[in-house]
């Protein structure tokens, strides 16, 4: 998706967020997350290996002169990594304080969907229901909502904040 496509879409801005979301693949799974959490969209860039990080985050880069801390999604979600792609993007983030980069397959649009097609998730006890807020419905399919809230620990949010601050 273009910047400009993106920002058209209410992506950065004010109030216009309400009910908006990114949608992004993960292999035949389709996501979404709440646009007020997107603060760009990306290609690939060079990542720099940290030592003694989880497997998901990749490492770091350097976007514009601020280092970010760069997850790949796929294996926050324990599913087998795919090589990257001319499709595979970066989705900038917001989370507190930090800036994380999210890897992602693709991303699709932004979405309208409103909170009444939006029904919690399944209770399955199962650790990997954790990142899913909602389901959300659009026609004939279903987006899951993730909680980007949840997609890091508070301790590892600590030791990123470490390293992107220091």
């Amino acid at each position: 998706m273009a910047q400009e496509e993106y920002q058209e879409h209410g992506g950065g801005e004010g109030d216009g967020q309400k009910d908006k979301y990114l949608s992004f693949c993960l292999g035949d799974e389709a996501y979404g997350m709440e646009i007020r959490y997107v603060t760009e969209i990306i290609g690939l860039q060079p990542i720099t290996e940290v030592p003694e990080l989880p497997d998901y985050i990749k490492g770091i880069m350097n976007l514009r002169g601020k280092i970010i801390p760069v997850m790949d999604v796929r294996l926050r979600f324990r599913k087998p990594f795919r090589e990257y792609n001319d499709r595979t993007c970066v989705i900038v983030i917001d989370i507190g304080d930090i800036s994380i980069g999210l890897i992602v397959d693709s991303v699709s649009e932004v979405l309208d969907i409103p909170s009444q097609d939006i029904v919690p998730p399944p209770d399955l006890h199962r650790n990997g229901n954790r990142f899913i807020k909602g389901i959300g419905k659009t026609g004939k399919e279903v987006k899951l909502l993730l909680d980007c809230g949840k997609l890091i620990h508070e301790d590892e949010l600590d030791s990123l904040e470490g390293i992107v601050h220091s």
